[in-house]
């Protein structure tokens, strides 16, 4: 990289840590950005260098409050009045997805809003990773670089040499994503159809497929509470599973979810670092996804493809 670069790239408070590591991997020092927080919760941002004329790549998971997504519109909103060349959000946890249709009467589709409220406030290309649905990329007008942290978890996956291996979902709708990592790991695909007493809370269960002496990987893009995939991997280790064990994109992990995996049928819980998890359990594993995004940024400056970046 020049000593000068034509490109900066900022954090904001929410994703630090993952910003440092993609500055380091880029080999470049990360923005300064000031942040001033006022009594009545109000927060302003500024950028305490100048980057008029630069390429700014800005930084920030958008959960778990609204606090994180209007940051992330502040410092938007600050870059293009200082004469930023392009912003580029890079958002690797994109929040609110869950919410992408009118699954009932009379509901917003906060997806959708988000992505109107980021393209007003001006970005000019969106780099995201695992979209709750991938055709939530039709929300924006503008290029959206959508990842995959297949990238990452499935090398890992391989790495374990597991005997009969078996992937597995723990939802129906997580079934496209888990069918891709079972094709091209060339094992069994099982999949799990889950009743909703209400969200968060799991009614019922049922196995669809054979899990019987098999070291089964459950496949998820997020988990919140974690009540769906415990409740998998106790189900399947009744049924006869050798052992379980889950990865999923973004660590969420709310609420009771670190207790329910250490005192689950889970042999280990894999995340990407999209979400740093600072809650407290030993099954709890995260693999960087800096080195993914700081080669997107890279190849998307050097006008180059990032279609070598898909492993599937």
């Amino acid at each position: 990289m020049s000593d000068n670069p034509q490109f900066m790239v900022f954090s904001g408070t929410n994703s630090l840590y993952l910003t440092e590591k993609i500055c380091k991997h880029l080999g470049i020092p990360m923005g300064k950005l000031a942040f001033t927080r006022f009594a009545d919760g109000e927060f302003s941002v500024r950028f305490e260098e100048s980057i008029r004329g630069h390429d700014v790549f800005l930084v920030q998971s958008t959960n778990p409050s609204s606090d994180h997504l209007m940051e992330l519109l502040l410092m938007i909103d600050a870059a293009k009045r200082a004469s930023a060349h392009h912003i580029i959000a890079v958002i690797p946890y994109y929040g609110w997805a869950r919410q992408d249709r009118k699954d009932k009467p009379r509901v917003s589709i906060a997806a959708k809003l988000e992505a109107d409220l980021l393209s007003v406030a001006g970005i000019d290309r969106l780099i995201t990773m695992d979209l709750h649905a991938d055709q939530e990329q039709a929300f924006f007008n503008i290029p959206v670089d959508h990842l995959y942290a297949s990238s990452t978890l499935l090398p890992y996956i391989k790495s374990l040499n597991l005997p009969n291996l078996c992937i597995a979902t723990p939802d129906v709708g997580g079934s496209k994503r888990a069918n891709t990592y079972a094709k091209y790991l060339q094992c069994p695909l099982v999949l799990c159809n889950k009743v909703r007493e209400r969200p968060n809370v799991v009614a019922s269960m049922q196995i669809i497929g054979d899990v019987k002496g098999k070291n089964v990987v459950l496949v998820d893009d997020m988990v919140d509470t974690a009540g769906s995939i415990t409740l998998a991997a106790k189900i399947m280790k009744e049924q006869g599973a050798l052992s379980v064990r889950a990865v999923a994109s973004h660590c969420i992990m709310s609420g009771p979810a670190s207790q329910r995996i250490e005192e689950s049928e889970l042999e280990e819980m894999v995340f990407t670092d999209s979400i740093l998890y600072t809650g407290h359990c030993s099954k709890v594993k995260q693999l960087s996804v800096a080195d993914m995004f700081a080669e997107t940024i890279k190849r998307i400056e050097n006008n180059e493809s990032i279609s070598s970046q898909y492993i599937v």
